[in-house]
């Protein structure tokens, strides 16, 4: 894939980016050494390899699921600028 001077113009354009002229083409250039290094990924062979979220492989600790600070909603109310029946109230943002 080769990225041409008006794909860098459209992108700039769509992106709401102002490029100026002069950097167009190194821009261009640029864009298309990455896609160029992106395909080198392609050649990889990657059979075999279990696909993986992380680098280092660690276990998440696990806890009990309990609520442990509910059962204050008077003490959470107290600091509202205005409640109502348990909620807090805001202004209507959308007309």
């Amino acid at each position: 894939m080769s990225v041409t001077n008006q794909d860098v113009k459209k992108v700039a354009r769509l992106a709401r980016i102002a490029l100026p002229g002069d950097q167009v083409e190194p821009m261009t250039d640029e864009l298309n050494n990455i896609l160029n290094w992106i395909e080198q990924l392609g050649e990889v062979d990657v059979e075999g390899v279990e696909p993986m979220t992380s680098v280092v492989e660690t276990s998440l600790p696990m806890r009990e699921d309990v609520v442990t600070d509910g059962g204050i909603q008077d003490k959470v109310l107290a600091n509202a600028p205005k409640s109502e029946d348990g909620f807090f109230v805001v202004p209507k943002v959308v007309e």
